[in-house]
């Protein structure tokens, strides 16, 4: 039994691919690609809970707003923190891309997810699509989308190694027969990182910074494994002493060093993955390397730091960021080849 109805030339069916991430959401409309990649934050009024901005507008007020209005992110460690908050979100961008297209019929949407998902986070993202304008809903979960959209050959017996590093989550999977085979998944990612600096520039320089100030640092500075093109950056906050705005010079080895901890963390979780994978498919692992996607995949180092600490082959995907919602394309142009990775 077919998941929908087979397309012919009088009943066309829209599509669209959705990944739902804790940092940003982007959008995949069929025919046209990536339509919509915005932050995952909204700014609400306090009193009546109604919002003021959403995307990169909201984005923008992070730590910036005034008593009425809070900036919040919905989604925390890679799962849903506020569904209300959420549904509204999603609905919103579901709607911000379908009011300008003409579809013919209610579009057919794939929700890139956690693998860690609840049911009751289901229930939110299933609702508000439907919310939106959905005819139908299904969901993948990111590693396994994140896979197909790099173009790993997910429905053969061969294993399939990926290292998704998001905003709140860090998902390794090994993949095989259209199924995750061995998984680890652990809460840490780039908010992670960025936390790890707001916190070395207090202990170290009595300097309070935003999130927006250190994921710049991390950007622009912060990197995984020593290189010959070390740098520097002023740092502008507030002195936790005097309680006035000064301004410190920050080293990248100084940031390395602050994100070792947290970067561990990783290299952990993806040597508990390979050890609990099982050994045909750890064979094939070690021809294919490991493919890593996400954000935080782009920290300046890290596929080196991977490549040593594992001995393996670490390739970084040519645009991470887009991995997932890549994925969620793919599954839409060939759902007949992909029914198997999909839930309703």
């Amino acid at each position: 039994m077919a998941l929908w109805p087979l397309r012919d030339s009088f009943f066309p069916i829209n599509k669209i691919g959705v990944d739902l991430g804790t940092a940003n959401t982007l959008v995949y409309v069929e025919g046209e690609g990536i339509v919509l990649n915005e932050p995952s934050v909204v700014a609400v009024r306090r009193n009546s809970g109604e919002p003021e901005a959403i995307g990169l507008d909201a984005k923008r007020m992070l730590g910036r707003t005034p008593s009425g209005i809070e900036a919040v992110r919905p989604l925390k460690d890679g799962v849903i923190a506020d569904v209300d908050i959420t549904e509204l979100m999603l609905r919103r961008f579901l709607k911000q891309v379908t009011a300008n297209r003409v579809f013919k019929m209610r579009p057919i949407v794939v929700v890139g997810v956690p693998s860690g998902i609840t049911e009751l986070e289901r229930r939110a993202v299933r609702s508000s699509a439907h919310a939106a304008g959905a005819k139908e809903v299904y969901m993948v979960s990111e590693p396994m989308a994140a896979a197909i959209g790099v173009g790993l050959p997910v429905e053969t017996p061969t294993g399939n190694m990926v290292i998704d590093i998001g905003g709140g989550t860090t998902e390794i999977a090994v993949i095989a027969l259209s199924g995750i085979v061995a998984d680890t998944s652990i809460r840490v990612g780039g908010d992670e990182l960025d936390s790890s600096i707001v916190e070395f520039l207090r202990k170290n320089y009595n300097l309070l910074i935003g999130e927006p100030t250190a994921e710049a640092i991390k950007i622009q500075i912060g990197s995984a494994y020593p290189s010959d093109d070390e740098k520097e950056m002023m740092v502008k906050g507030r002195d936790l002493v005097s309680g006035i705005p000064k301004t410190v010079r920050v080293h990248s080895a100084e940031v390395r060093e602050c994100l070792q901890e947290t970067i561990q963390h990783v290299v952990g979780a993806v040597r508990k993955a390979l050890e609990i994978t099982p050994p045909e498919l750890a064979s094939d692992i070690v021809d294919r390397g490991i493919i890593m996607t996400g954000g935080g995949g782009l920290v300046r180092g890290l596929d080196t730091l991977l490549q040593e600490e594992t001995g393996l082959p670490i390739h970084l995907d040519e645009e991470p960021l887009t991995c997932v919602v890549r994925g969620c394309g793919k599954i839409l142009d060939e759902i007949e080849r992909y029914r198997g990775v999909l839930a309703a």
